[in-house]
């Protein structure tokens, strides 16, 4: 993989790790003592992440910094204890339950593209 092909790797994983662990780019910002544009830049591919940036950000949004650095597959082992737990909790649902969620991911996984950070940015 080339270096700018890992840049892209990086920024999309990061983004998406901010997105699922429910965090707000302004959110995190605040929660690195950083700006919230910083954030973004970061997200886009414009900026470089130290590593001790990195360990921060993997610890915040609870994954491994390989997975960050794209060293990991995207998709999750059967036996990763989180989806594990998800499975689990998912077990708990009614069928009606389960449906309207499997509903709601189905609509979440085909959107045309994906929506732009500018909803869901805080000011710092």
């Amino acid at each position: 993989m080339n270096e700018t092909n890992k840049d892209n790797v990086i920024a999309q994983r990061m983004r998406e790790a901010r997105r699922l662990s429910g965090l707000s780019q302004g959110q995190v910002a605040k929660m690195l003592s950083m700006h919230r544009p910083t954030i973004s830049e970061i997200e886009a591919g414009n900026r470089k992440v130290s590593a001790a940036e990195l360990s921060k950000f993997a610890e915040i949004y609870d994954v491994d910094m390989a997975f960050l650095l794209g060293e990991t597959p995207d998709e999750m082992s059967p036996t990763d204890p989180k989806l594990q737990l998800a499975a689990r909790e998912l077990s708990k649902l009614s069928p009606e339950s389960l449906k309207s969620l499997m509903r709601a991911l189905a609509a979440f996984q085909h959107e045309e593209k994906p929506k732009s950070d500018g909803d869901d940015e805080e000011q710092a």
